[in-house]
């Protein structure tokens, strides 16, 4: 690289954003509310390839951004003990912040089967009264770092089901519950942290990966997230039916702008065909699914259970799976028989030791 192209590489990871700009001047302000962000938010921050130009800019922590897609959300750490957060920014009268700070009130935190994302605080925005942000612990998707075992993908499934049947037993649909809202607090894994854009690497020394522990012997949390289009109703609601066809999920075959449906089987739904996507489209060991996700994914919203009846359906599912097949490693699809022999014999020679 010539000298000129590697000056311009290193002044555009040192130049902000306009969407970090906007961050970096509310630094401050959520320091003095106890959440400090990234150095390279901070007042007078200076790359430091430019102190020390023996450091590549790709080497560099302070060289990594913010999601440019997500600018709702900036990662944080928790002033008080160090804990990794994630801040949004929504509006403070809104449906998605009144949700949130209901279930984690002590009533519903309380309850093992709330699987919402819980709110670790709220803070006002001092510019802005009609928005907040909401803290949050910071999440990571369902399989990352991968399922190493059924057992994995059984736990995945227990809590969703368990979390989506409590939602729905409050009067809550979420109406996108689909991949990307659907999470897991992943930090008990991490014994020493991970870098909130480089998940795979440490905190602080990005090159260096971060110390992993195994899914097989670390309990993890799943969660749902983001209800900015969930809909809550009243124990004395008679009307259930919503209209709209926004969502991660298009698949759903009653989404419509005119055409009510039941926002509850949309649900169901939407998790099943997760579970399909996810699950049954990817490993050759977990068709015990099979007959549950046809269910909930069936066309006609009437003809799939609720919530609570796909937890039991499930529950009688699981009862059913061998105790030695939920420690197989989840066999991907297409994979040959020699290699499908080979990993299992290695996964459990690795449990093993």
């Amino acid at each position: 690289m010539s000298d000129d192209a590697s000056a311009r590489r290193r002044e555009r990871y040192a130049t902000l954003s306009s969407l970090e700009i906007t961050w970096r001047d509310r630094q401050q302000y959520l320091e003095s509310r106890g959440y400090m962000l990234r150095r390279r938010y901070r007042p007078g921050w200076v790359p430091s390839w430019k102190t020390d130009p023996s450091i590549r800019p790709t080497d560099a922590e302070d060289s990594l951004t913010t999601h440019a897609l997500r600018p709702s959300l900036m990662d944080a750490t928790r002033i008080a003990d160090g804990k990794l957060v994630q801040l949004k920014r929504i509006r403070t009268d809104s449906q998605e912040l009144d949700i949130a700070r209901r279930f984690s009130s002590p009533e519903y935190r309380s309850d093992p089967r709330n699987h919402c994302v819980p709110i670790l605080d709220i803070i006002p925005d001092a510019d802005d009264p009609q928005m907040s942000y909401i803290v949050m612990p910071f999440l990571r998707d369902v399989d990352d770092p991968p399922f190493k075992s059924v057992k994995n993908i059984l736990d995945c499934i227990d809590q969703l089901l368990e979390g989506l049947a409590f939602l729905h037993e409050h009067g809550v649909a979420h109406r996108d519950c689909a991949y990307r809202n659907l999470m897991m607090d992943a930090s008990a894994l991490y014994p020493d942290g991970f870098h909130p854009m480089y998940t795979a690497s440490m905190p602080q020394q990005i090159k260096r990966p971060a110390t992993l522990l195994s899914r097989d012997d670390v309990p993890v949390t799943y969660y749902y997230v983001d209800f900015g289009i969930s809909t809550r109703f009243e124990p004395e609601d008679t009307n259930r039916l919503v209209v709209g066809s926004d969502g991660l999920d298009q698949d759903p075959p009653e989404l419509s702008e005119d055409d009510p449906y039941d926002p509850f089987k949309l649900d169901v739904f939407i998790i099943g065909n997760f579970f399909r996507q996810q699950f049954l489209m990817t490993y050759a060991n977990v068709d015990f699914l099979v007959p549950l996700v046809n269910q909930m994914v069936s066309r006609d919203p009437a003809s799939r259970p609720t919530a609570a009846a796909a937890l039991r359906h499930w529950q009688a599912i699981r009862r059913s799976i061998w105790s030695v097949q939920q420690y197989w490693r989840p066999r991907p699809r297409g994979e040959p028989l020699i290699v499908c022999a080979f990993g299992s014999i290695m996964s459990r020679s690795t449990r093993n030791r």
